[in-house]
């Protein structure tokens, strides 16, 4: 099969396969016509569809990559490479622990320890209640007052295992 007759076909397949419902679709499509003839608009267009829906869905590669004129590789390549993109659904909040050498040096490896334990999930998982998905992340800028973490974009420093486990009470708040 050609390349021009491959790039007919695989809007069609993802059509068909595609677990995404109509509104995702339409934010992926949207995300890659106002975003897509930029340069280097990969980043962009995925930065959009996770703020949009909460994660990248794999069924979103095809279109991406047919949109930005990549191949499906291409696209998921730099999701896989980028801790920050998320391919499953989250929890309600995204909890992100700083895991750079500044942070380590003051307790981020033992508040990872209790960050794990007081969750009952290991990094990438999401709790029993849904309510939080936890992602380690390799440096969030704040070094001067870590240990830092995240929770949906909001940075706290100086966390502390009693901290975290306010922001986790907080959190799981209805």
């Amino acid at each position: 099969m050609t390349t021009q007759a491959l790039r007919r076909v695989i809007p069609i397949i993802a059509e068909q396969s595609s677990a995404l419902d109509a509104a995702g679709r339409a934010e992926v499509e949207e995300a890659c016509r106002r975003l897509g003839a930029q340069p280097g608009a990969l980043l962009p267009v995925l930065h959009a569809v996770q703020d949009r829906l909460g994660f990248v869905p794999p069924d979103a590669v095809p279109i991406i990559a047919h949109a930005l004129n990549l191949s499906r590789a291409e696209v998921h390549g730099v999701i896989s490479f980028y801790h920050y993109f998320l391919t499953a659904k989250p929890g309600r909040h995204v909890l992100h622990l700083c895991r750079a050498e500044a942070c380590q040096a003051v307790g981020a490896v033992a508040l990872e320890a209790h960050a794990k334990h007081l969750l009952g999930i290991d990094y990438h998982g999401t709790t029993a209640d849904g309510a939080l998905t936890f992602e380690p992340v390799y440096c969030l800028g704040n070094c001067a007052l870590g240990p830092s973490v995240m929770i949906d974009g909001r940075m706290y420093g100086r966390v502390n295992a009693a901290r975290l486990d306010a922001l986790v009470a907080d959190a799981r708040k209805p």
